[in-house]
């Protein structure tokens, strides 16, 4: 390190240095609940446990941590403003313009005659009359090319957001293992607090006073859950009645309000109210009577009935007011409740925000994981209990108590009955009045609480109010949280007595519990707490009495405060009483009769007596010394005891205590006891339980009590383990004389802690987190553990006896700061994973105190005890112990015992090392910190034992790891976690040993993890994680910057590039090499180079599922993204300096582009990128020129999806890509270590870089533009919901996920089902959340329209910054063009790129810079561009012209002055400038026909804009130029005027089809105008689905292109113009050339578009073979083909012929498999009539709908259409199809007649058209048929029925490039009757003989054609039409041929129906027999009927034939019946 050059250690020292203080051990003061520490009253002389209990919980946490641990994380707290700082970017999609809601104006049908033969380009618009927008200030003002690129560069610095990383999502959790949650602080357990307040307890009548007890009982569990709650609501006046009983009311036992804790909560909570009042003379139902009886509404006539009463109550109250009785009981399921409370209740965040506090978490943490089956559905009923509703519940049913059932197990028995069926069953008598209770949750402590000891909590209320007591829960099942805080309870529950065979007069009888400390009366000691408006504290109690009971069940309960100090003579005193309740004459004022004694020793052995006791009870007096045994046991005495009923056991009760310092388990006891008998101060023997322990057996028995120590019960075990764990680490560190000998209890003291640590992480109930660490020891670890305090000598030990302040060692933070430092803590390391906006804390005083404290560190020296931590013969040793001076340290000991241990002791301890890594870490720490004060040199610190310790223990664990890794797959997941802890042992050793020797510990890893026989990717992964924890160490980037040696530190590069050639062959080399992972570099940057090398190796590997890329990616980024947001990094010199040291990362990445995913669409992620860019396409529409791409390069929507795949399947390489997210995630790293490296640097890297690599660069830079679009505003990427906050309910679930045991994922996971996620799902998510309990909350429609805005402010802010970086990068190549050789495939590249970012959705800020740099490269390279990239400079037209029309006034007055400057700087060269102006109109073109969202008033003013320039351009004033400009734009604004047409017309598809059509006429002189509009005609076309019209537009933009290219050169294998496509379709001859004087093709910039090649041709008619084959006419892509295939043959492109009749192939086998069942158009003529269609006015229209497509659709759509742009009232549909009569129709209304065709053929036709397909192609004439008869009516009877049929030519054939063709003429002719009938029987005959050959007969259609023929029913059926025409010869001769046709026709068709019951014969089945009967005999009879009309001829016909004379021949022609039309149309 001393070598660093100067500039380095000032960088360095920019860094952060490694502090000096960068360690702090120091301690942090609990916090409490209570205002002081619950601590014994008789705080004197405590024995050690009970010493040691106290003190370990009062005394501060001791924290160890490091001063910069996590700065870069802290930053990311800071995100949640970020949105206040971030200046809004404005996006087009977003953008709405103040005028939005002008009126949609109706289209006017006006002016629209198709024939019209002017184009309308005439301007409808004058544009100077516009006044032009601001111009671009300086647009032509600059001097030099350099003074250019200065300018712009410094206004893209402008204004930037510097942290990239800020503005993008966090990382995913998933991934973060180097995460380490900081443990909560150890609290108190508390379950869900419920407050209820006591409101009301009324009755009938109020006479006395009245005591309510509450308590909680689950009945599911059967138990009490809670201890009782007194209160009282007596008025002063009854409080009075018992002023003589109650010497003074502590303000204490006001309260009127419990806080009740549940921890378990479960349907069956119930709330259970007793209510006593004082004693009174008889049974409980008398005195409950008057409350029966009487009525609060009486009260006037029962007044002296009450006054008595009160008055008896009264006397009672001064005689037995210390005497209760049972009178009722009421009670309420709270959990019913909490639910309806909670249903009905919207939390709304105000709520949930609040309810932070009581973050379910803490105690989910804590409790068990039940697979009982009790709790299987603990989840189901998942109470809200800290969210519900606050409600007030009124209770109505009081019942009576029942003096024989009192007990608990009666009650319960009542709760049971009421579950069921909602009353007790037994009839209870009910007591009318009712309880009023409020019930809400605790959110915050609400003030004047008080604990469960009546210590007052935290806050204290500033006044005198009622308080509110917090009621002790006794949890229905186990809770696994350790003590925390002093509490010592007994509670007494006497339960019954059995005097029944006694015979004394005792009937009433009441207990009196009193606790005692010896024997005689005065030793009574006041610790039982009081109830109700009395003394706090107590010295006796009595029980309730039940009258006249001689077996009494009791259900009192004894609270009493247990004395610290207990002795064997504490014990509680029973006496038993008799109270006679009348005052007898002769009786003086003592109601007691005493009946006997009873006791019980409230120690056995020492130890604690807790259960159930059957007590006997002694008459008369107590014997002497009796509290010394327990009365079953108690030796016989003189004189002798007498015992009630000979000593049997009367009395049962039962004790439970509820203490933080008795164990009452067996095993803990007895290792406390001996521990303490070892500190000394204890006498030999030691007595334990019925053994005495002398001092030679004690230390084997010590070693039992160790060994036997983790077979203790879990919960025992867990609420002391924090003592336990004391413990054994002094007995690690004590060398024990026992006996006058030295015992070393280290190493099986050791085994005991692996064997505690192994069953509590083995234990199902306890919690784990993600890192499988337990909880409860992770948070031992980090708040409570401590060095041991070394051992007191005996010499010493008198002195020592009150413990020295050993706390001087740490700096100590006073109780204000804890929570302070607890916060700076959790910022520091971990980013809350659920909440990342932690708030900065505010500068306050405590700050300056902890300032104080820092600053007083140094001067803080040790007081006496420090001294035995300093190795003495090193350093002076200050005071004199006589402690050996070569003690060893606690880390060293524990190093030792995990190399030393063996078998199964060894396996558990590496299996958990986490928990002795941490443990080593703490140790080491709290040891560096007592040196720090010596200055011990870092390499002195440890000594060389210790480190080699350290090195063994490593390579155990890592050979440990593969080991697993090899022979026990399943255990994967254990080895990563180990994995984790070794990586995290590392991290936290760089900060306490020597760097080196920590490097060399990583290498051994490194080393040793590349076993040959584990998989590569589980390898790559262990060894990622393990890499991403060690670099986030805060200090990583000097571990990596600074130890490379000055030589090879790149020199600084050069300024100015430009200034000189590029530099020798080396010098290239050199900086090429920056860029690559080569061997020198990670020597350098050991670190960085490991982790880099992973990333290498996992891109080239295909893993499973990509999940290994993701790991090694996602580390990368997470690292870089803390450097980006690290406080240390601020300065840019600093950041040039971080991101050198990435330069390798983004070689990698530009090797790795073909990994890269760049579909920015949700649903295809992962897809391999291969095959052909068709196939990939499916979703893109077929028009979208992606055939042409191939062709051309680059069409003119530019590099879109299509164009990145196919450059991925050029590259031939198939690669499983990534996800998008991981390859964002890479690509946001990639612009980082763009935007913060030098930028010299960059630029000569460019320069040298060969071509192939630029070009891969420039590709990479494509893929971050698409990467990084804006998405808009509705769907804004999750961009940064994480950095939004969650709500809470989501937070906590997450927490409680982090919490939970097996690491989230895998529990998650499992409950899944699964651990694969599919790779391509997208979200950032740690599982599948919809398919957990609860759905992700910030799914879209829960975010609030503010959230919303703030994802899109951030998201807008990425998409700008991520296109600027890319935009410097480019214009760093560009600056450097000159040095480079091939300079105009770099501009090229260039364009294409900034193209590509124009086509994405831009901010305006990225945009004004991209025009300025499109500007510059125009001035520098303008002649380059226009030579050379002529496909790009169209698309750069089109692209500027579209933003021309941006609504956004910036974006439209760059993208004029760039239009301008095109048009400029294309001046100087004729044909460059001929060609501009081509593309200019053909892309205005393009746009227009393209973009239904067009916005035409913008682009006017944007032309006016242009001409301005030209106007004001000076130096171009001489020249042709302005007046050049001002005949374009014309030009263009008369293509707009058409537009505004269009616009009109958006809804009604066929007009607008009409004019485009026209549009594209107009432009029959200018081919490639043309040809635009025909393909966008296809475009709209393809839009609406019409394939054969849109494969029609492109057939005739290809004609048209045939015709021009055999103008040009004349091959055989091309087209001979348009004439080749006849074939395909007639109309196609419309494309002929126009003739040659009027254009010559080899004018400049005619004809010269990309699709005027052969090319171009091929790629037009394959686009429209794949149109015709979409819309099902496949005989069209045949004849399409026939044009292609010669032009290919030509080229001898085998591949593409081979596709080619691939293609033909399916096309010929589609006709074949589809024969009859194809679909083609259905055809409508369409008549308007009416002078409001204007032009439209009696003109009809022949449409062509989809195939099958019924009248009243079409109808539907056009009366819709027409009757909103007319009004519903003007709009007449005309039902019929009869001629219009133009007279008849109101002049003020539309008619529009729609009439069903069907294409027509004369017979001659029909030869030719065969097949369905010909009789659907090609189609110019159609007819319809109307009926009508003479009399005017449509229909009559058959002899005048007449039809009149109507045949419609059109002026072109269907299909044609327009769904709706002009009709040109109409022809009709009329049927008479008898024709009539000789078509319709001509139609049966031939459907019969359809129905009858079929090739698979079908009987049910035969059936129906039959029934129709020959049913006997059939109106108008054939029997009538035969005798209404043949029944006589006509008189007419005219009608013979016409009779005798139809006779014939009925000949036939008898014959038919013949053959038809025949074959029906064949078919039937046999049920249908008689049906073929019937059949049969019909058609019998309508033979019979028919034959003599069918053999009666007309003899006239049957002459010999006599040739006619000539003149003859009109005679027949007028007999003709067809009228002549009158009119042709």
């Amino acid at each position: 390190m001393s070598q660093l050059r100067s500039e380095d250690s000032a960088l360095m020292h920019e860094v952060g240095d490694f502090p000096d203080d960068d360690l702090k051990v120091e301690q942090v003061e609990r916090e409490r609940r209570t205002i002081r520490h619950s601590v014994p009253e008789d705080g004197g002389d405590l024995d050690p446990h009970v010493r040691d209990c106290v003190k370990s919980y009062t005394q501060p946490w001791l924290v160890v941590s490091r001063r910069c641990q996590g700065d870069g994380w802290s930053a990311y707290s800071e995100r949640a403003g970020l949105h206040k700082v971030l200046q809004k970017q404005i996006f087009e999609s977003d953008f709405q313009p103040e005028n939005k809601d002008k009126p949609v104006k109706s289209p006017t049908l006006a002016g629209l005659s198709d024939d019209s033969g002017r184009t309308l380009t005439s301007s409808d618009f004058n544009l100077r009359s516009l006044a032009p927008d601001q111009r671009v200030e300086g647009l032509l003002a600059f001097s030099s090319h350099e003074e250019l690129d200065r300018f712009n560069q410094e206004a893209r610095q402008a204004k930037r957001h510097p942290e990239v990383f800020a503005l993008y999502p966090p990382p995913d959790e998933d991934d973060a293992v180097e995460i380490r949650p900081i443990p909560d602080c150890p609290k108190e357990h508390a379950g869900d607090r419920i407050l209820i307040r006591c409101q009301a307890i009324k009755f009938e009548i109020d006479i006395e006073p009245m005591f309510a007890t509450m308590a909680l009982y689950d009945l599911k569990e059967k138990k009490k859950i809670s201890e009782n709650f007194y209160c009282d609501l007596n008025s002063e006046q009854f409080r009075n009645f018992l002023k003589p009983h109650t010497p003074h009311v502590d303000h204490s036992t006001l309260s009127r309000s419990g806080i009740f804790s549940v921890t378990y909560t479960s349907s069956d909570i119930y709330l259970v109210i007793k209510i006593e009042k004082v004693l009174q003379q008889g049974e409980i139902s008398d005195c409950a009577d008057p409350y029966l009886t009487m009525r609060e509404s009486d009260s006037g006539k029962n007044k002296d009935k009450l006054e008595k009463l009160k008055g008896q109550a009264e006397a009672f109250c001064q005689r037995l007011g210390r005497y209760r009785m049972p009178f009722g009981w009421a009670t309420v399921n709270i959990m019913e409740v909490i639910s309806t409370a909670t249903l009905d209740r919207d939390v709304t965040d105000s709520d949930s925000a609040k309810g932070g506090k009581s973050s379910s978490m803490d105690r989910r943490a804590q409790l068990p994981r039940r697979n009982s089956e009790r709790f299987s559905n603990m989840e189901e009923a998942c109470y809200n209990v800290h969210t519900f509703k606050p409600a007030t519940i009124t209770i109505t049913t009081i019942f009576k108590q029942e003096g024989d059932r009192l007990s608990d197990e009666d009650l319960l028995k009542f709760l049971a009955d009421i579950k069921k069926t909602s009353t007790p069953q037994r009839r209870i008598k009910t007591i009318p009045g009712c309880i009023k209770l409020d019930m809400s949750p605790v959110l915050d402590m609400p003030q004047a609480c008080l604990s469960t000891e009546l210590i007052p909590l935290i806050p204290v209320a500033e006044k005198n109010v009622r308080p509110v007591k917090e009621v002790l829960e006794f949890p229905s099942s186990e809770v696994y949280v350790p003590h925390n805080i002093y509490r010592n309870l007994l509670f007494v529950y006497p339960q019954r007595l059995n005097f029944v065979n006694r015979l004394t007069s005792a009937r009433n009888i009441t207990i009196k519990i009193q606790f005692m400390s010896g024997e005689d009366p005065s030793c009574v000691l006041p610790v039982i707490f009081g109830k109700s408006s009395g003394p706090e504290l107590l010295s006796e109690v009595y029980t309730p009495i039940t009258y006249h009971n001689k077996s009494p069940d009791f259900y009192e309960e004894v609270k009493l405060s247990l004395p610290a100090r207990l002795t064997e003579r504490h014990h509680l005193l029973f006496t038993f009483y008799h109270i006679s309740c009348q005052q007898k004459q002769n009786q003086s004022g003592n109601c007691e009769t005493l009946i006997g004694y009873s006791w019980l020793p409230i120690l056995n052995c020492d130890r604690l007596q807790t259960g159930q006791f059957c007590l006997p009870i002694v008459l008369e007096r107590l014997p002497v010394n009796y509290s010394l045994h327990t009365p079953e046991k108690l030796p016989p005495q003189v004189p002798p005891v007498k015992w009630m009923e000979s000593h049997k056991g009367l009395f049962n009760l039962e004790v439970q205590a509820v203490s933080s310092v008795h164990p009452q388990d067996n095993h803990l006891e007895r290792f406390f006891t001996l521990c303490h008998a070892l500190e000394g101060g204890t006498t030999f023997p030691v007595r334990i339980r019925d053994e005495k322990i002398p001092e030679n057996k004690l230390e084997h028995e010590l070693k039992l009590s160790i060994i036997s120590l983790s077979s203790s019960n879990l919960e025992p075990l867990v609420l002391f383990l924090h003592r336990v764990l004391d413990k054994l680490f002094t007995l690690i560190m004590q060398p024990m004389v026992i006996a006058g000998q030295t015992a070393n209890l280290a190493q099986i003291a050791f085994e005991s802690v692996v064997s505690i640590v192994n069953s509590l992480h083995n234990s199902q109930e306890l919690y784990r987190d993600q890192l499988g660490r337990n909880i409860l020891l992770a948070t031992y670890l980090y708040w409570v553990f401590r060095l041991p305090d070394p051992p007191r000598d005996a010499q010493n030990a008198g002195s020592a006896g009150s413990a020295p302040s050993s706390d001087s060692r740490y700096m100590t933070i006073g109780p204000a700061t804890a929570a302070r430092v607890g916060c700076m803590l959790l910022q520091s390391r971990i980013r809350s994973s659920s909440n990342p906006d932690i708030p900065a804390q505010q500068a306050s005083d405590e700050d300056a105190e902890i300032n104080e404290i820092l600053s007083a560190k140094g001067h803080n020296y040790p007081g006496s005890r420090v001294s035995t931590y300093v190795e003495a013969n090193n350093y002076q040793n200050f005071a004199g112990s006589t402690r050996p001076s070569n003690r060893k340290q606690f880390h060293e000991e524990l190093a030792l015992q995990m190399v030393v241990s063996t078998g199964v002791c060894r396996e558990n301890a590496y299996k958990y090392a986490w928990f002795f890594f941490e443990l080593l870490v703490k140790s080491m720490a709290q040891h560096v910190s007592q040196l720090d004060r010596y200055n011990v040199p870092r390499r002195s610190r440890f000594s060389d034992r210790f480190k080699d310790d350290v090195t063994t223990i490593v390579s155990v664990v890592t050979a440990e790891i593969c080991t697993i890794l090899v022979k026990q797959q399943k255990e994967v997941e254990q080895a990563e976690k180990i994995n984790i802890s070794l990586a995290f042992f590392l991290y936290d050793l760089l900060s306490l040993m020597d760097r080196g020797f920590v490097f060399h510990l990583v290498r051994n890893y490194c080393n040793q993890m590349s076993a040959k026989s584990v998989s590569m990717p589980t390898l790559i992964s262990m060894r990622l994680e393990f890499l991403r924890i060690l670099c986030s160490h805060e200090h990583y980037l000097n571990l990596s910057l600074f130890f490379s040696s000055p030589a090879s530190a790149p020199a600084s590069p050069c300024p100015s590039i430009s200034s000189q050639s590029s530099g020798s062959y080396q010098e290239q080399q050199r900086i090429l090499a920056l860029f690559d992972l080569s061997q020198e570099f990670k020597q350098q940057h050991y670190l960085t180079g490991l982790l880099l090398t992973e990333l290498s190796a996992a891109l080239d590997m295909e893993s499973e599922g990509g999940k290994v890329q993701r790991k090694a990616i996602n580390a990368i980024y997470s690292l870089l993204c803390s450097h980006d947001l690290d406080d240390r990094c601020i300065k840019s010199e600093v950041r040039a300096k971080v991101a050198a040291l990435y330069l390798p990362l983004v070689g990698i990445i530009i090797e790795s582009t073909n990994y890269l995913d760049f579909t920015v669409c949700d649903t295809r992620a992962g897809k391999n990128k291969t095959g052909e860019s068709e196939d990939d396409l499916e979703n893109v529409p077929p028009i979208n020129q992606s055939v042409a791409m191939a062709i051309a390069g680059n069409p003119f929507n530019t590099l879109g999806r299509n164009v990145l795949i196919s450059m991925a399947s050029l590259q031939g390489k198939s690669v499983a890509t990534l996800a998008a997210d991981t390859s964002r995630h890479l690509l946001v790293c990639f612009l980082w270590v763009m935007k913060n490296a030098d930028r010299n640097l960059i630029q000569r890297w460019t320069v040298d870089m060969p071509p192939s690599q630029l070009n891969k660069l420039l590709e990479l830079l494509t893929i971050c533009v698409s990467c990084f679009e804006y998405r808009g505003k509705q769907s804004s990427d999750k961009v940064s919901t994480q950095a939004l906050q969650k709500s809470q309910q989501a937070k906590l679930q997450l927490e409680e996920a982090l919490l939970r045991g097996m690491g989230a994922r895998g529990e998650m996971m499992k409950r899944v089902g699964g651990m694969d996620r599919a790779v391509g799902q997208r979200e950032n998510l740690r599982w599948r959340k919809d398919l957990t309990q609860w759905r992700q909350t910030n799914d879209k429609q829960d975010k609030t329209k503010a959230e919303l805005d703030q994802e899109a402010l951030i998201s807008g802010n990425l998409a700008t910054e991520a296109n600027l970086i890319v935009l410097d990068l480019l214009e760093t190549i560009i600056q450097a063009v000159p040095l480079n050789e091939c300079k105009d495939s770099v501009v090229g590249g260039v364009l294409k790129v900034l193209l590509h970012s124009l086509t994405c959705n831009q901010s305006t800020t990225f945009l004004c810079h991209t025009f300025s740099t499109l500007r510059a490269l125009v001035v520098k390279f303008g002649d380059l561009l226009f030579e050379e990239e002529a496909e790009q400079c169209a698309d750069l037209c089109q692209k500027v012209l579209q933003y021309c029309s941006s609504p956004v006034d910036e974006n439209r007055s760059h993208a004029c002055a760039t239009l301008y400057l095109i048009m400029r700087y294309s001046y100087s060269n004729a044909s460059n400038f001929s060609r501009v102006k081509m593309q200019v109109t053909m892309s205005l073109a393009s746009l227009v026909g393209k973009s239904s969202d067009f916005q035409e008033e913008y682009l006017r003013r944007s032309l006016r804009t242009i001409l301005a320039y030209a106007e004001e351009d000076a130096e171009m004033q001489n020249t042709q130029l302005p007046s050049q400009v001002d005949e374009l734009l014309r030009n263009l604004n008369s293509i707009l005027s058409d537009t505004v047409k269009m616009r009109e017309f958006q809804e009604d598809p066929e007009m607008l089809m009409d004019l485009m059509y026209r549009i594209a006429k107009g432009y029959q002189t200018s081919p490639d105008l043309r040809l635009t509009w025909l393909q966008n005609m296809a475009e709209k076309h393809n839009n609406r689905k019409c394939y054969t019209e849109s494969a029609m537009c492109l057939v005739h933009a290809a004609a048209l292109v045939a015709e021009y290219l055999s103008m040009l050169e004349d091959h055989k294998y091309l087209p001979v113009g348009s004439v080749t496509f006849q074939n395909i379709s007639p109309n196609v001859l419309e494309e002929s050339a126009v003739s040659d004087d009027i254009l010559s093709p080899d004018e400049d910039g005619v004809c010269s578009g990309r699709y005027f090649t052969e090319s171009g041709l091929v790629g037009l008619l394959e686009q429209a073979a794949e149109l015709f084959s979409n819309g099902g006419l496949y005989e069209a892509v045949n004849e399409v083909y026939k044009i292609i295939i010669p032009i290919m043959e030509a080229r001898r492109d085998f591949r593409k012929l081979a596709s080619t009749h691939d293609k033909l192939h399916r096309a010929f086998d589609n006709i074949i498999q589809k024969g009859h069942k194809r679909m083609f158009g259905t055809y409508f003529r369409v008549g308007f009539y009416g002078t409001k269609f204007g032009d439209l006015d009696e003109r009809e229209f022949i449409y062509k709908e989809p195939g099958i497509t019924h009248l009243p659709e079409i109808s539907h759509r056009l009366e819709n259409f027409y009757s909103q742009c007319f009004g519903d009232d003007t709009l007449v549909m005309i039902k019929d199809s009869t001629p219009v009569d133009r007279k008849q129709l109101n002049p003020s209304k539309a008619y529009i007649q729609i009439t069903y065709v069907e294409p027509y053929f004369d017979d001659y036709e029909m030869k030719d058209r065969l097949t369905n397909f010909e009789k659907n192609f090609n189609l110019r004439r159609f007819m319809y048929t109307t009926p009508f008869t003479k009399s005017g009516r449509p229909r009559g009877e058959l002899n005048e029925q007449y039809k009149r049929k109507t045949i419609l030519t059109t002026m072109h054939a269907f299909p044609y490039v327009k769904t709706r063709i002009n009709v040109i003429q109409k022809e009709e002719f009329d049927l008479t009757p008898i024709e009539v009938a000789i078509e319709d029987m001509q139609k049966k005959t031939r459907e019969l003989a359809v129905a009858t050959h079929r090739e698979q007969p079908d009987a049910k259609m035969l059936q129906m054609v039959l029934q129709g023929s020959v049913g006997a029913t059939v109106n108008q059926g054939p029997l009538e039409v035969a005798q209404v025409f043949l029944n006589e010869i006509p008189a007419d001769p005219k009608l013979f041929r016409h009779h005798n046709k139809l006779r014939l026709c009925f000949k036939e068709f008898i014959m038919r129906c013949g053959e038809a019951v025949e074959k029906n014969k064949h078919l039937i089945t046999s049920d249908q027999k008689e049906y073929q009967q019937e059949l049969k005999k019909n058609y019998n009879r309508l033979r019979e009927s028919l034959r003599p009309m069918l053999e009666r001829k007309i003899p006239e016909l049957y002459k010999p034939i006599v040739r006619p004379r000539l003149e003859n021949r009109d005679s027949f022609k007028r007999l003709s019946f067809r009228r002549a039309p009158e009119e042709s149309s």
